[in-house]
């Protein structure tokens, strides 16, 4: 029998331990290997990490996607493309309906949610519309695997309306593809982000379109990872460091106010400073927290209201965060 070199012996279990995936009860390696590489969708970060100089500091590559949100991100995720999306709450509920195990790595929200939404409810020109309590009977732009299509069940339980009270017209919002709905008059309601409420006030109030304050929730923002991501060591250890760098930024963000609409708003959107400042204002104060009790049991609030509205299996929301990043982004937004 030929004997194996202590020193080749080592070298080989070292090899075969790095190829096991690690499982989900392990801790999170702190050593990331040379040359690993992370795929990234989650442009704003980008921005903010470059214009903070904490993007040279990344102790691992990163390639950036230029993608962000659910149906981006799952479909990124299922071409083995992607590794780290940015997203809100619906897509990880939405990923895991479709048959794609993804976990939840880091939170933020608003401090002040209802205050400071990322949504409004826009109605169309001559819809008639003055108040919520006047949707009964309209078309509403409804995306089931997205963020709107949750505040759009939200609002319809808030105001005691059924499916059968409106009428749901389907319709992914991608780009401005609500705002077009609502000028074509295809929709009479659309969930619009408030970044592009004074456009559309500007252009359509003359006709009667109004922007109504909705005075929900709407504030979640994930970062959710591939689970098979997860399971390399090396990748792990990455995606924490990641999201230290995401907590950082976010922190970045709100001291730097003025770089941030010149690097982000103006330079990289387009937008005249103006614009920007709105923005940074109706954004408000961010909430890294230290623990996820409170999102886990809005989490499962949300699974439930789809799950009956959609006719979907009920899932567990504890299962959809990786507890091992509890308090990564939040610690690194404390500056420990």
């Amino acid at each position: 029998m030929k004997l194996i070199d202590a020193a080749l012996l080592s070298v080989m279990l070292a090899g075969s331990a790095m190829a096991s995936p690690l499982p989900e009860s392990a801790p999170i390696p702190g050593h990331i290997a040379p040359g690993t590489t992370l795929v990234v969708g989650d442009p704003q970060t980008r921005v903010a990490l470059t214009l903070s100089g904490e993007l040279e500091r990344l102790p691992f590559k990163v390639e950036w996607a230029n993608i962000s949100g659910g149906p981006q991100t799952i479909e990124a995720f299922r071409a083995k493309a992607l590794d780290i999306g940015s997203v809100a709450d619906i897509p990880p509920i939405h990923a895991q309906w479709t048959g794609l195990d993804v976990k939840i790595v880091a939170a933020k929200f608003r401090l002040d949610p209802v205050g400071h939404p990322i949504y409004v409810i826009a109605t169309a020109p001559g819809s008639g519309i003055e108040k919520l309590e006047d949707l009964k009977g309209k078309k509403v732009a409804f995306s089931p695997g997205q963020a709107q299509g949750a505040l759009v069940l939200r609002l319809l339980k808030k105001l005691n309306l059924a499916h059968n009270d409106v009428q749901l017209v389907e319709l992914p919002s991608v780009g401005d593809a609500y705002v077009n709905a609502l000028a074509s008059k295809l929709v009479d309601v659309a969930p619009i982000a408030e970044a592009n409420k004074q456009r559309f006030v500007q252009n359509y109030a003359r006709d009667g379109a109004k922007a109504l304050p909705h005075g929900l929730r709407d504030d979640p923002a994930y970062l959710y990872v591939v689970k098979s991501s997860l399971e390399d060591a090396n990748k792990a250890a990455a995606v924490r460091a990641y999201v230290q760098a995401w907590g950082r930024a976010t922190r970045w963000i709100e001291a730097h106010p003025d770089e941030w609409i010149k690097g982000y708003y103006v330079k990289d959107q387009g937008l005249k400073p103006d614009a920007g400042r709105f923005l940074v204002e109706s954004n408000g104060k961010p909430d890294v927290p230290l623990e996820w009790g409170g999102a886990i049991e809005r989490q499962q609030e949300t699974i439930d209201l789809l799950a009956a509205e959609l006719r979907k299996p009920v899932l567990k929301a504890e299962a959809l965060f990786d507890r091992r990043f509890e308090k990564v982004a939040g610690a690194a937004y404390l500056g420990e």
